[in-house]
Protein backbone atom coordinates (compact mmCIF):
# COMPACT_ATOMS: atom_id res chain seq x y z
CA UNK A 1 0.00 0.00 0.00
CA UNK A 2 3.10 2.73 0.27
CA UNK A 3 2.83 2.54 -3.83
CA UNK A 4 -0.33 4.60 -3.43
CA UNK A 5 0.37 6.82 -0.82
CA UNK A 6 2.64 9.42 -3.00
CA UNK A 7 -0.35 9.41 -5.14
CA UNK A 8 -2.58 10.04 -2.22
CA UNK A 9 -0.96 12.84 -0.46
CA UNK A 10 -3.47 15.10 -0.67
CA UNK A 11 -5.59 13.27 1.60
CA UNK A 12 -4.85 12.85 5.50
CA UNK A 13 -2.63 10.57 6.36
CA UNK A 14 -5.29 8.43 7.99
CA UNK A 15 -7.66 8.72 4.68
CA UNK A 16 -4.62 7.71 3.01
CA UNK A 17 -4.28 4.62 4.74
CA UNK A 18 -7.74 3.45 3.84
CA UNK A 19 -8.02 4.11 0.11
CA UNK A 20 -4.30 2.88 -0.30
CA UNK A 21 -5.57 -0.30 1.43
CA UNK A 22 -8.72 -0.63 -0.44
CA UNK A 23 -6.44 -0.17 -3.64
CA UNK A 24 -4.46 -2.98 -2.62
CA UNK A 25 -7.40 -5.19 -2.66
CA UNK A 26 -8.30 -4.23 -6.09
CA UNK A 27 -5.38 -5.52 -7.05
CA UNK A 28 -5.29 -8.69 -5.02
CA UNK A 29 -8.52 -9.29 -6.71
CA UNK A 30 -9.25 -7.98 -9.87
CA UNK A 31 -8.14 -11.57 -11.70
CA UNK A 32 -10.08 -13.79 -9.15
CA UNK A 33 -12.94 -11.65 -8.21
CA UNK A 34 -13.46 -8.53 -10.17
CA UNK A 35 -16.96 -8.11 -8.58
CA UNK A 36 -15.19 -7.71 -5.54
CA UNK A 37 -12.53 -5.72 -6.79
CA UNK A 38 -15.32 -3.46 -8.11
CA UNK A 39 -16.69 -2.73 -4.52
CA UNK A 40 -12.78 -2.02 -3.10
CA UNK A 41 -12.80 0.04 -5.87
CA UNK A 42 -16.20 2.24 -5.18
CA UNK A 43 -14.95 2.59 -1.21
CA UNK A 44 -11.61 4.18 -2.58
CA UNK A 45 -13.44 6.32 -4.75
CA UNK A 46 -16.02 7.21 -1.85
CA UNK A 47 -13.09 8.63 0.00
CA UNK A 48 -10.76 10.04 -2.60
CA UNK A 49 -12.81 10.59 -5.47
CA UNK A 50 -10.84 13.75 -6.76
CA UNK A 51 -7.56 11.49 -7.42
CA UNK A 52 -6.60 10.31 -10.56
CA UNK A 53 -5.65 7.19 -9.29
CA UNK A 54 -8.44 6.04 -7.67
CA UNK A 55 -10.55 7.05 -10.42
CA UNK A 56 -8.38 5.00 -12.86
CA UNK A 57 -8.17 1.87 -10.69
CA UNK A 58 -12.19 2.22 -10.08
CA UNK A 59 -12.44 2.16 -14.03
CA UNK A 60 -10.15 -0.51 -14.69
CA UNK A 61 -12.10 -2.36 -12.09
CA UNK A 62 -15.45 -1.51 -13.58
CA UNK A 63 -14.24 -2.55 -16.48
CA UNK A 64 -13.11 -5.79 -15.58
CA UNK A 65 -16.79 -6.64 -13.96
CA UNK A 66 -18.41 -6.03 -16.92
CA UNK A 67 -19.56 -3.06 -15.38
CA UNK A 68 -18.64 -0.66 -19.01
CA UNK A 69 -20.42 2.29 -18.44
CA UNK A 70 -19.56 2.63 -14.84
CA UNK A 71 -15.60 2.42 -16.68
CA UNK A 72 -15.97 4.77 -19.14
CA UNK A 73 -17.55 7.81 -16.31
CA UNK A 74 -14.20 6.75 -14.12
CA UNK A 75 -12.12 6.20 -17.16
CA UNK A 76 -13.12 9.83 -18.52
CA UNK A 77 -12.79 11.41 -14.99
CA UNK A 78 -8.82 9.64 -14.63
CA UNK A 79 -8.18 10.83 -17.91
CA UNK A 80 -9.28 14.44 -17.42
CA UNK A 81 -7.27 14.40 -14.01
CA UNK A 82 -4.50 13.25 -14.92
CA UNK A 83 -4.02 14.14 -18.79
CA UNK A 84 -3.13 10.31 -19.77
CA UNK A 85 -3.99 8.69 -22.95
CA UNK A 86 -3.19 5.17 -21.42
CA UNK A 87 -6.36 4.04 -21.21
CA UNK A 88 -7.66 4.84 -24.79
CA UNK A 89 -8.21 1.07 -25.73
CA UNK A 90 -9.98 0.23 -22.59
CA UNK A 91 -12.37 3.17 -23.21
CA UNK A 92 -12.49 1.68 -27.03
CA UNK A 93 -13.86 -1.54 -25.71
CA UNK A 94 -16.11 -0.05 -23.47
CA UNK A 95 -18.22 1.43 -26.17
CA UNK A 96 -17.78 -1.95 -27.68
CA UNK A 97 -19.28 -3.83 -24.98
CA UNK A 98 -22.26 -1.04 -24.20
CA UNK A 99 -23.11 -2.04 -27.96
CA UNK A 100 -21.47 1.15 -29.38
CA UNK A 101 -18.77 -0.18 -32.07
CA UNK A 102 -18.89 2.87 -33.96
CA UNK A 103 -17.98 4.92 -30.90
CA UNK A 104 -15.11 2.75 -30.64
CA UNK A 105 -13.57 3.62 -34.19
CA UNK A 106 -14.03 6.80 -33.38
CA UNK A 107 -11.65 6.86 -30.37
CA UNK A 108 -9.55 4.50 -32.18
CA UNK A 109 -9.12 7.16 -34.60
CA UNK A 110 -8.69 10.00 -32.72
CA UNK A 111 -5.48 11.76 -32.68
CA UNK A 112 -4.65 10.99 -28.78
CA UNK A 113 -3.95 7.40 -30.27
CA UNK A 114 -0.73 8.83 -31.54
CA UNK A 115 0.85 9.37 -28.28
CA UNK A 116 0.25 5.80 -26.90
CA UNK A 117 3.09 3.56 -26.75
CA UNK A 118 3.90 0.97 -28.90
CA UNK A 119 1.47 -1.70 -26.78
CA UNK A 120 -1.02 1.08 -26.62
CA UNK A 121 -1.53 1.19 -30.23
CA UNK A 122 -1.52 -2.35 -30.46
CA UNK A 123 -3.70 -2.81 -28.34
CA UNK A 124 -5.86 -0.03 -29.85
CA UNK A 125 -5.81 -1.87 -32.89
CA UNK A 126 -6.92 -5.35 -31.56
CA UNK A 127 -9.77 -3.19 -30.11
CA UNK A 128 -10.67 -1.75 -33.41
CA UNK A 129 -10.70 -4.68 -35.36
CA UNK A 130 -13.37 -6.16 -32.65
CA UNK A 131 -15.27 -3.25 -33.41
CA UNK A 132 -15.44 -3.75 -37.38
CA UNK A 133 -15.84 -7.78 -36.81
CA UNK A 134 -18.57 -6.11 -34.25
CA UNK A 135 -19.93 -4.36 -37.83
CA UNK A 136 -19.86 -7.38 -39.38
CA UNK A 137 -16.58 -5.83 -41.64
CA UNK A 138 -14.70 -9.10 -41.54
CA UNK A 139 -12.21 -7.98 -44.04
CA UNK A 140 -12.09 -4.44 -42.36
CA UNK A 141 -10.96 -6.36 -39.12
CA UNK A 142 -8.38 -8.08 -40.65
CA UNK A 143 -6.60 -5.52 -42.30
CA UNK A 144 -6.85 -3.19 -39.08
CA UNK A 145 -4.52 -5.68 -37.79
CA UNK A 146 -2.31 -6.59 -40.65
CA UNK A 147 0.68 -4.18 -39.46
CA UNK A 148 5.04 -4.58 -39.41
CA UNK A 149 4.47 -5.83 -35.18
CA UNK A 150 2.43 -8.39 -36.41
CA UNK A 151 5.83 -10.77 -37.42
CA UNK A 152 7.59 -8.90 -34.12
CA UNK A 153 8.21 -11.67 -31.35
CA UNK A 154 6.98 -9.05 -28.13
CA UNK A 155 6.15 -11.12 -25.07
CA UNK A 156 3.67 -8.12 -23.94
CA UNK A 157 1.70 -8.04 -26.61
CA UNK A 158 2.44 -10.09 -29.64
CA UNK A 159 0.58 -12.99 -28.55
CA UNK A 160 -2.34 -11.01 -28.36
CA UNK A 161 -2.37 -9.48 -31.80
CA UNK A 162 -1.34 -12.64 -33.86
CA UNK A 163 -4.60 -14.61 -32.07
CA UNK A 164 -6.61 -12.25 -32.85
CA UNK A 165 -5.09 -11.79 -36.91
CA UNK A 166 -5.72 -15.97 -36.63
CA UNK A 167 -9.32 -15.35 -35.19
CA UNK A 168 -10.35 -13.15 -38.25
CA UNK A 169 -8.76 -15.09 -40.72
CA UNK A 170 -10.57 -18.25 -39.63
CA UNK A 171 -13.51 -15.94 -39.55
CA UNK A 172 -13.16 -14.87 -43.13
CA UNK A 173 -12.84 -19.18 -43.38
CA UNK A 174 -8.77 -18.95 -44.06
CA UNK A 175 -8.62 -21.92 -41.28
CA UNK A 176 -5.03 -22.89 -42.96
CA UNK A 177 -3.43 -19.53 -42.78
CA UNK A 178 -5.59 -18.88 -38.92
CA UNK A 179 -3.42 -22.47 -37.93
CA UNK A 180 -0.29 -20.83 -39.23
CA UNK A 181 -0.73 -17.66 -37.08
Amino acid sequence: QDVFLGDLRGLTADNARWVARHLVMVGQNIDDNPELAWEHAQAAVRRAGRIAVVRETAGLAAYRAGHFARALTELRAARRMSGSEDNLPVMADCERGLGRPEKALEIAGSPAVARLTKAGRIEMRIVAAGARRDLDQIDAALVTLQCSELSEDDLEWGARLRYAYADTLEALGRTEEAATW
